[in-house]
């Protein structure tokens, strides 16, 4: 034990600077932009709804989120009593944690990125599938049967949908020929994606809101059936971060779905404005979608998945390759 704690501080002492970095360059960003998400879609939904929404709290309700994350500062956690605490803990902050590591290839420039890897995509592909350990973990170390219920409504759900955005990515990748984010924005430069390939963002997106856990997939929060799902016994921090990491996932895929369609950063002039702006757009499209349409039922989320999605992307992956295999076809002619 004592061996591996001096490694972790050696770790951190040789990474000071690099760790410093990504707590200022990820971390603190990332939290206010969470808090002001859920503002603007406290905002949205009372708008919606014909009513004021927060108001109070500051001018024109801006101090709500700083209000609302002091409150859960400072609320007791509570454990439950046969639950495994050392889990119970570790749970929300290793779902946080998998949120801030998928923000490590995201570029918001040519050249602004932590990391620029040419297998971008397979990366956030393969850190997001990571994330149904902490919704496992959370559920199973509460030592309830509803948060454990929740729990496995939520992998399955996560499992369905994913095989689907691979597919449908893939079906994308097939045109642009890179896994790297920066590239696939470069290939945009003349069209942007959504264009030709708007079937496959509408596939996308109905995927990510079910990926996400958002209305009208929000299975495994059904508050009327499962009280909340996987974090029932959570309150205060821990419970705070389950919440932050699902707020830092809808930006994270609302900006995944700029990048692929929307043509991302590609402005001549006030490129990360347009950039934000465009992010902001489909955060509103999710809460739009949250305000208008009723919850599915679980066999009905599973319908959806397996026998719809799932073929729809398979044809779209068969689809683009061979209209790739035609065009190769036909510029040999051309150059033969």
């Amino acid at each position: 034990m004592l061996k591996v704690i001096s490694l972790f501080i050696f770790f951190f002492i040789k990474n000071f600077l690099y760790i410093l970095l990504l707590a200022v360059g990820v971390f603190i960003p990332l939290l206010l932009t969470v808090a002001f998400v859920t503002l603007l879609e406290r905002k949205v939904i009372s708008s919606s709804q014909r009513r004021l929404g927060p108001n109070n709290q500051g001018f024109l309700g801006l101090a709500q989120p700083i209000a609302d994350g002091v409150k859960l500062f400072f609320k007791e956690t509570i454990f439950p009593q046969k639950a495994n605490k050392i889990i119970f803990l570790a749970a929300p902050v290793l779902l946080f944690f998998f949120s801030l590591l998928n923000w490590l290839v995201i570029p918001f420039n040519y050249g602004v990125l932590f990391a620029d890897i040419d297998l971008g995509v397979l990366y956030l592909l393969v850190i997001s599938s990571l994330s149904v350990y902490g919704i496992i973990l959370a559920g199973w170390s509460s030592n309830s049967k509803y948060a454990f219920l929740g729990a496995l409504r939520s992998a399955a759900q996560m499992i369905a949908y994913e095989i689907s955005i691979g597919l449908i990515i893939l079906s994308l990748l097939v045109s642009f020929s890179s896994l790297n984010l920066s590239y696939i924005v470069f290939f945009q430069e003349s069209i942007w994606f959504i264009i030709p390939h708007i079937g496959s963002f509408i596939l996308l997106f109905i995927s990510v809101l079910a990926e996400t856990n958002r209305a009208p997939f929000d299975l495994p929060e059904a508050e009327a059936e499962l009280v909340s799902g996987y974090n029932v016994e959570y309150s205060a921090m821990s419970f705070a971060l389950f919440f932050l990491a699902e707020y830092a996932n809808i930006i994270l895929i609302s900006t995944l779905l700029v990048l692929l369609f929307l043509g991302g950063f590609n402005f001549f002039i006030f490129s990360t404005v347009f950039f934000i702006i465009k992010i902001l757009l489909i955060i509103i499209l999710f809460i739009l979608v949250r305000t208008t349409l009723p919850r599915f039922r679980f066999d009905q989320l599973m319908f959806l998945g397996w026998k719809l999605l799932l073929p729809a992307s398979l044809g779209l992956v068969c689809i683009n390759i061979i209209f790739q295999i035609i065009a190769a076809i036909g510029s040999l002619a051309t150059f033969g």
